[in-house]
């Protein structure tokens, strides 16, 4: 495995754990200014949405896991096809579990840092 690889491997970690604790300032550190999400039946998205919406979550917990199916490097650009198993569950509420696939790109910042820039989320 390549030093990029393992970084990239650290960022879906770091992202998967931070969003656990509900650390939303290390999640928005992850990902470009200009990223953009696509989820089904919303339109496109980008980094003020994604604070926003987890911002209303309020107290949910989240919990999950992430497996990387694929991942290839292009220069300072790279995709990875993952498979998410996740469960929200909101304060006295019931868990909500989605599972699904994402196809995600990030690229090497000039920091050397590799950040999410877009994200295309199946879980259904």
């Amino acid at each position: 495995m390549t030093e990029d690889e393992a970084a990239i491997r650290q960022v879906v970690d770091t992202w998967m754990a931070a969003s656990r604790k509900g650390d939303l300032d290390t999640v928005l550190g992850l990902m470009t200014d200009d990223v953009v999400f696509m989820v089904p039946g919303k339109e496109p998205f980008g980094k003020e949405e994604f604070a926003a919406a987890s911002r209303g979550m309020g107290e949910t917990k989240m919990d999950g896991v992430s497996e990387i199916i694929e991942l290839k490097l292009l220069g300072d650009w790279a995709y990875i096809r993952n498979r998410i198993d996740m469960t929200a569950t909101p304060p006295g509420g019931e868990p909500v579990r989605r599972s699904g696939y994402t196809l995600t790109l990030l690229r090497k910042e000039s920091d050397g840092r590799w950040r999410l820039v877009r994200d295309a989320n199946l879980l259904g």
